[in-house]
């Protein structure tokens, strides 16, 4: 399996330690199509990525692309901050971006105290998640595809423990993608069967990769791939093809 694009690379911006140049030379040696720099949301206490900073983010990705020649696109890992699906990712940031992944971190600035507690005490206690977390979080990320334009759900179920099937079946509505994460595994064999088997949702493999020697890294994917009888024409950057975006979509849609 040959893998087209990676989506989700981080950089010094948030939590890399490789500069976009760094990651984008990766990405040519590694035959890629495409790059994606997807720094951590604002909100992110430790690693977010500063509103100052995008404008140099951009002039350095377009500078990799013109010296690598992959198309290096500027993105983000935003981060869910409530229940309510909110992101930390506003409307007026949308022109800045190329493309938008969600996911669940810790040490984030949630929305309300009610939400600190819910997403981050309750999913953070070293126990068996009941009912009641597992049903919240799988309504966080339900509203999150519903009210934004996300492209694409990093590491679902990480740290975040939620109904994966009815998360897939959101995300196959609203033409967003779950992401299938290299670095960390994150759905069992039988949640990533059962959703190729009860619904229509699509795949992009990722390396969160926060090194340059891990940009396109697909291995722990591969593996987990390997032992199901996994469809992979349901990944759609693999095999030459590229995915089309929510996001972008959304973008010409409203002129942004």
């Amino acid at each position: 399996m040959i893998l087209t694009a990676d989506y989700h690379t981080h950089t010094p911006f948030s939590h890399g330690k490789n500069t976009v140049a760094e990651n984008a030379f990766a990405a040519k040696e590694k035959g890629l199509k495409e790059l994606g720099i997807a720094d951590h949301g604002f909100a992110h206490m430790a690693f977010g990525i500063r509103r100052k900073d995008l404008a140099k983010l951009k002039e350095e990705a377009a500078v990799a692309e013109k010296e690598y020649g992959v198309r290096v696109l500027v993105g983000v890992e935003a981060n869910l901050l409530g229940l309510n699906g909110k992101t930390d990712l506003k409307e007026s940031d949308y022109p800045n971006f190329d493309f938008f992944l969600c996911g669940y971190h810790l040490l984030v600035k949630t929305a309300t105290a009610s939400d600190f507690f819910s997403m981050l005490v309750r999913n953070s206690l070293k126990m068996k998640p009941n009912d009641s977390v597992v049903k919240r979080n799988t309504k966080t990320y339900i509203n999150a595809i519903k009210n934004n334009p996300i492209d694409a759900i990093t590491h679902l179920s990480y740290r975040f423990p939620c109904d994966a099937i009815e998360v897939a079946k959101c995300a196959a509505d609203y033409g967003t993608y779950i992401e299938l994460n290299s670095k960390k595994t994150h759905l069992t064999d039988e949640e990533l069967m059962e959703m190729t088997a009860k619904t229509s949702v699509r795949f992009l493999i990722n390396s969160d990769a926060h090194a340059a020697s891990r940009v396109g890294d697909k291995r722990i994917v591969e593996e987990q791939l390997a032992r199901l009888s996994f469809p992979t024409e349901r990944i759609d950057n693999v095999e030459g093809r590229l995915p089309a975006f929510r996001f972008q979509a959304y973008k010409l849609r409203q002129g942004l």
